[in-house]
């Protein structure tokens, strides 16, 4: 399953580095490349120490930041103040141009991640950076995060929706700066915000919602929570959300909803991971066997199931899903 799963991974890595969303030519996961999901689609990479995949893939993100740098600059001067202002979230994976069209592209988590996995990865000796001019691209990020104040910047979030004040888009943009504030300058008072709003939010997600599948990124990979904060966030996650054949991402989610909240395959890989790192074998092995279970009959993790049916969407395979999938079984070898 785990080579299964690099050969999904590695069909949906485009030759100029940035992985594409699916596999399924019939949507436009096939055809686009998120930042963020690119930064979950290399950690299956990483994890079998594919490093060469890795290091393109974020080499090529910083050359897509680097072609839009006019754009990061004009955000630092000033604040934005509409959303095509904001550094996008998705891009052709073969020009590196923006997608234009409106829609939740306020996505702050997106840029707490990359900055966090560019510092985590340089620390383990993975070398990302290549030169001063990728130096001089992150160091504008972290520029850029303070200008939009990230603390209280109302975003999209992971989900590209609603535009709220997200724990787990704050808690990426924390999560980033302690990682990257290695390499780069990052002010201390600009964490500390961070951190702040982290506290008064959680174990909330947002304003109008209690839980959410995003706050697992808190745990796993960001670490940024307290135990406390870890053990609500997990117990939130698995009472209110946890489905037969997937997590849903929050209560009366209506994308892809038909007779309730579609079922996200990856919650359960998600979940496995964070168990296994908490030393808790018997709740890896579950989750892990849940994984399996709504592994399809290609070996592929779609995206999600209808609720309450064994039907799922076109997005299939899903890269981040299946990456973190790669993931759970290779720290499950041991369980």
């Amino acid at each position: 399953m785990i080579q299964k799963s690099i050969h999904i991974l590695t069909q949906l890595q485009h030759p100029k580095g940035l992985f594409v969303a699916a596999l399924d030519k019939s949507t436009h996961y096939s055809r686009q490349a998120w930042i963020r999901d690119n930064i979950y689609a290399s950690l299956g990479f990483e994890a079998v120490k594919r490093h060469k995949e890795v290091v393109k893939a974020y080499q090529a993100l910083l050359d897509v930041l680097k072609k839009h740098e006019y754009k990061i600059d004009w955000a630092i001067v000033e604040k934005p103040q509409h959303r095509w202002q904001y550094i996008h979230a998705r891009f052709d994976p073969e020009t590196f141009d923006e997608f234009q069209e409106d829609w939740g592209n306020k996505q702050n988590d997106a840029i707490g991640a990359l900055l966090f996995k560019i510092g985590d990865l340089e620390s383990k000796g993975i070398r990302v950076i290549r030169d001063k001019d990728d130096e001089r691209i992150i160091q504008k990020l972290v520029y850029y995060l303070n200008s939009i104040q990230y603390w209280h910047d109302k975003d999209s979030g992971m989900w590209e929706e609603n535009e709220e004040v997200h724990a787990s888009s704050v808690g990426a943009c924390v999560a980033g700066l302690k990682k990257i504030s290695k390499i780069v300058d990052v002010p201390q008072v600009l964490i500390q915000k961070g951190e702040e709003t982290l506290n008064q939010l959680l174990p909330r997600e947002s304003d109008s919602k209690d839980t959410d599948l995003a706050l697992l990124s808190l745990i796993y990979p960001y670490n940024v929570v307290s135990d406390e904060q870890r053990m609500q966030i997990l117990q939130d996650v698995e009472r209110k959300l946890v489905r037969q054949r997937g997590v849903i991402r929050y209560a009366a989610d209506f994308y892809f909803n038909r007779n309730g909240e579609a079922e996200w395959t990856f919650g359960f890989p998600w979940l496995a991971i964070i168990y296994k790192q908490l030393n808790r074998p018997d709740k890896a092995a579950f989750y892990m066997r849940k994984t399996l279970e709504v592994v399809n009959k290609a070996g592929e993790l779609p995206e999600l199931y209808y609720a309450n049916t064994d039907e799922h969407n076109e997005n299939t395979p899903l890269g981040w899903g299946q990456s973190l999938m790669v993931v759970a079984m290779t720290k499950n070898q041991t369980a």
